[in-house]
């Protein structure tokens, strides 16, 4: 049965909070009707504060994770080992690792993985990008920190085989995590173990 609002005005809110990912009709009706007990400043704020998300936030040039700048705190920090390069699928795969606090490099962020049934190809990805980093010879390993997928394993592969001929070593996490798993979810310690422990990907590569 189809929700019947009072106000136009609080159906076209629920609507645009419905929008959002794992939100309901119901939670989003919660949600509206909680920022109209919320006194104007703090709703203005709130809004201010997403229209500032969208319109202000950008890509680091260096590593494509979110920034404020032009290059990421990450990339700028002179304590990071700049010569270690950790690929992830996504922003949140930075967020997950960080957090560890377990890993000193620095980040390369593919955008996805490549996954032919959705469309998503190689060139749909940052892997150019990483191609270039590491032709520049500043790089001594890259770290394949990608979700334990059929397209993750994929994507390293493709990854591997690009960059093989450079003297950098290309690693890949230890197989804590299990088979199908995502990075975002794996807990923290499981991750920075997976970390810690990585291996030469020839070894995993060999095993299959």
């Amino acid at each position: 049965m189809n929700q019947l609002y009072s106000s136009k005005l609080l159906e076209n809110a629920v609507s645009e909070f419905s929008k959002l990912p794992g939100i309901g009709k119901k939670t989003a009706l919660r949600m509206a009707l909680h920022l109209l007990k919320q006194d104007e400043d703090s709703v203005r704020q709130f809004g201010q504060a997403v229209i500032q998300l969208r319109s202000e936030v950008m890509y680091c040039k260096e590593c494509h994770n979110l920034s404020d700048t032009e290059v990421c705190e990450i990339c700028s920090s002179p304590g990071r080992d700049h010569s270690i390069v950790c690929v992830v699928e996504t922003v949140r795969d930075v967020m997950s690792i960080e957090n560890t606090m377990q890993y000193q490099g620095v980040y390369h962020v593919l955008g996805g993985v490549i996954s032919p049934m959705d469309g998503i190809g190689p060139a749909d990805l940052t892997i150019e990008s990483l191609e270039r980093k590491v032709a520049a010879g500043t790089v001594s390993e890259i770290i394949l920190a990608l979700s334990t997928t059929m397209e993750g394993d994929t994507t390293n592969f493709y990854i591997y085989r690009k960059v093989k001929h450079f003297p950098a070593v290309v690693s890949t996490l230890a197989r804590g995590l299990a088979v199908g798993d995502e990075l975002e979810y794996a807990d923290q310690v499981t991750l920075g173990r997976s970390i810690i422990n990585r291996m030469p990907f020839e070894c995993t590569f060999n095993k299959k």
